[in-house]
């Protein structure tokens, strides 16, 4: 019985930090690195690294922000999310995913992925 309650403890405490890792408050002035880097380096858990996959970035407010795509110090796309606006990014191996403030306000995001189907 102890076995069973302790799995399911954590069980739960898994999943609320994996919930917990999804929803961002980006400062004004601060880029923020959320896949690409490996663990301790990254703001989120990407249960697909090391594959191809689909980033989901929702702006859960008004203020906008951009998403970065770069690959060994090279930008390869900059693209725009407006407020409470969802964007679909694919995501290939070796590639970082930063989220850059585009004002002097506090914007809210929430990043998610998605596996690329076969």
């Amino acid at each position: 019985m102890k076995q069973v309650c302790l799995f399911c403890a954590m069980l739960l405490l898994a999943q609320i930090h994996l919930i917990a890792q999804t929803e961002f408050e980006l400062d004004p002035n601060q880029s923020m690195l959320m896949t690409g880097k490996g663990p301790g380096q990254d703001g989120t858990v990407n249960p697909y690294a090391g594959e191809d996959c689909y980033a989901i970035v929702r702006n859960l407010g008004e203020v906008a922000f951009s998403i970065r795509i770069q690959q060994k110090g090279e930008i390869l796309a900059t693209i725009p999310v407006g407020g409470r606006e969802t964007k679909k990014v694919k995501l290939l191996v070796g590639q970082e995913l930063y989220l850059d403030p585009e004002t002097d306000q506090m914007a809210r995001a929430s990043v998610d992925y998605e596996k690329i189907p076969s």
